[in-house]
């Protein structure tokens, strides 16, 4: 829908920023909430002047007050990602999560607005019992002492609070789970980049032969990837169709292995790769893929390829490895 007043939380962010963009090329105007902790305005350069920015924290009840005045519509987006932060950071990822879900509800309500996007995770169900997995499967924590948990145990609630709170209050109210999206500038915490940044490096340290690989696991672990471009436009038809307090997959099913996933990206700098299985963390799924035939049956159909999402993502990452941190 044109012509509307969006606020998009964690708006700098690698996903929110893609959202941005398209709401603005849709004929919105547009107010992005966001902290800088791990966005960045970089990502929206090209449109810079043509959406507002509010600096602040989705967990200060006052600054979400703030930022949700005036608007038409919100999508909430902003979380602390990554599954190093998950590990590291759990009470930060957990603090986000839950008051920024009650704050922008709150929020909502104090300002009468009625429409309510609430990104969630495919992290919620962590190991599905079926696969391709539909929207119905249980939600669980399989180990509450798991620090890996604190992300999907977070989405979890604000699925809840999102259904049984902000369901009975406002008018529309839609959750959608990202399914391993990724793109150029995404972050450095996530698997392609980190493989292509490491295969990179290794490439210039060994110009020759077959390079030794060590990787989490032994390679058969699957995910299925989506490239941004389009992750948006499933985003595009969830807000224009999507149902009230329903959930809605956005992904591919194509599942590829992590194995298949390294050689890809090894052939992209022409090399070979001999792969070095190790230990993997505690509570890594061993497949994830999921079911789009939901969000389909609005009109969704993925177009890129994982090779061509592929080439173009790590060719950003490749020419940028001199910013990526230590590993």
């Amino acid at each position: 829908m044109a012509g509307r007043f969006y606020l998009v939380t964690g708006g700098t962010g690698f996903i929110g920023s893609a959202l941005v963009r398209r709401l603005l090329v849709d004929g919105n105007s547009v107010r992005v909430l966001d902290d800088a902790s791990r966005g960045a305005e970089r990502r929206l350069a090209d449109v810079a002047g043509q959406y507002e920015l509010m600096v602040g924290d989705v967990r200060d009840p006052a600054c979400a007050l703030r930022a949700v005045a005036g608007v038409d519509a919100v999508h909430h987006l902003a979380f602390v990602n990554g599954t190093e932060n998950f590990y590291n950071h759990p009470d930060r990822v957990l603090e986000v999560g839950s008051k920024g879900i009650i704050n922008v509800v709150d929020a909502c309500c104090a300002h009468r607005v009625e429409e309510l996007f609430v990104a969630s995770s495919s992290e919620v169900y962590q190991t599905p019992p079926t696969v391709p997995t539909a929207e119905e499967v249980p939600l669980v924590v399989p180990d509450l002492m798991n620090p890996r948990f604190s992300y999907g145990g977070g989405k979890l609630f604000s699925e809840l609070y999102a259904v049984h709170v902000a369901g009975r209050r406002l008018g529309r109210v839609v959750i959608y789970r990202p399914h391993n999206v990724y793109g150029p500038d995404m972050g450095w915490e996530h698997v392609i980049p980190q493989l292509a940044v490491r295969l990179r490096r290794l490439s210039d340290q060994q110009p020759h032969g077959a390079l030794a690989f060590p990787i989490q696991g032994d390679g058969s672990e699957t995910r299925s990837f989506c490239f941004i471009n389009d992750f948006v436009n499933g985003l595009a038809v969830m807000q224009a169709h999507g149902e009230h307090v329903n959930v809605y997959h956005i992904g591919t099913e194509d599942e590829v292995s992590i194995r298949d996933l390294v050689g890809r990206i090894a052939g992209l700098l022409g090399r070979d790769v001999e792969i070095r299985p190790g230990a993997l963390q505690p509570g890594s799924a061993a497949r994830r893929c999921p079911s789009i035939a939901k969000i389909a049956g609005l009109g969704y159909r993925p177009q890129v390829s994982l090779d061509e999402g592929l080439a173009t993502t790590c060719a950003w990452y490749f020419d940028n490895a001199a910013l990526a941190p230590p590993q």
